[in-house]
Order: C-alpha cells, then sequence, then structure tokens
C-alpha cells in the first residue's frame, strides 16, 4: 500500500520538490514528480538544473528517450510512466496513477485554495486506510 506523506505551508512548492527528489535520488529511488500543467514542468525542469547549487540530480521530461533509465522525470499528463517509487504530486489535484507508486509526497502550499484542495485529498486518502504522515514545514521557519 502506498505511503502517502503530506508537506504543508510550503512557502516554495519547487524548490521543496527539488529538495525530496534529491533525497530519493540518494537513496536510489526513482522519483516522478507530478506538475499540474506544461509550464510548472518547464519551470521544475529549468530548477532542478541549478538546485541543489554544488550538485546535480538526473532528470528529464516524461516522454523522452532516456526517462526509462533517469532518476527523475518530470510529467504534467501521467503518461508514459516508467517506475513506481516515488511520486511527488505539485498539483491540486490527486493523481489518478498514484496508488501505483510506493510512496506519495503531496506538497501544500501556504494558499488557502491549495490547503482546501490538500484537505480533500487527506480525506481520500485517510477514508481508503492509506497510510498517512504529516509534516508542517511552517512550523520549522
Amino acid at each position: 500500500m502506498t505511503q502517502i506523506d503530506f508537506y504543508t505551508n510550503v512557502p516554495d512548492k519547487f524548490r521543496i520538490a527539488c529538495q525530496l527528489a534529491g533525497k530519493a535520488y540518494a537513496q536510489g529511488q526513482r522519483t516522478l514528480i507530478y506538475t499540474a500543467d506544461a509550464r510548472s514542468r518547464d519551470h521544475l525542469d529549468t530548477l532542478l538544473w541549478t538546485t541543489p547549487a554544488i550538485g546535480f540530480i538526473p532528470h528529464c521530461k516524461a516522454g523522452d528517450e532516456l526517462a526509462e533509465m533517469t532518476p527523475v522525470v518530470i510529467d504534467h499528463r501521467g503518461e508514459d510512466i516508467t517506475h513506481d517509487d516515488v511520486l511527488i504530486n505539485l498539483s491540486d489535484e490527486r493523481p489518478a496513477f498514484f496508488s501505483r507508486f510506493q510512496r506519495l509526497l503531496e506538497i501544500i502550499g501556504e494558499d488557502a485554495a491549495e490547503k482546501a484542495a490538500g484537505r480533500e485529498r487527506w480525506g481520500f486518502y485517510k477514508e481508503r486506510g492509506y497510510p498517512l504522515n504529516h509534516h508542517d514545514l511552517g512550523k520549522s521557519r
């Protein structure tokens, strides 16, 4: 069953996604970062070239010929899924394919609409018995 972690009150969802993808990569886990749209996917792609500042997280966009062997894949469609270790969700919606992954990391920003959508997803997962963890990043500032 998919282990689900919620990261809430996140000031910069894209930077946190990069950090979490970096941790998964360091642990030998393959990651799919799911974004809301192509613009967000492209922004994250650019950010991963410079985050972390003194390292590199091998990544590509879904559909790339190297996606099957690349540790981090960025997608906004949910097609061409090549692995099932970690899914990082940057979308405000529940990815329909989340249950095929061992871990799902839900990143919720500080916006009221994002928080409401996050609460709905939390309720959906809880109602179905998924193991849930909560990490309030607002408390660490």
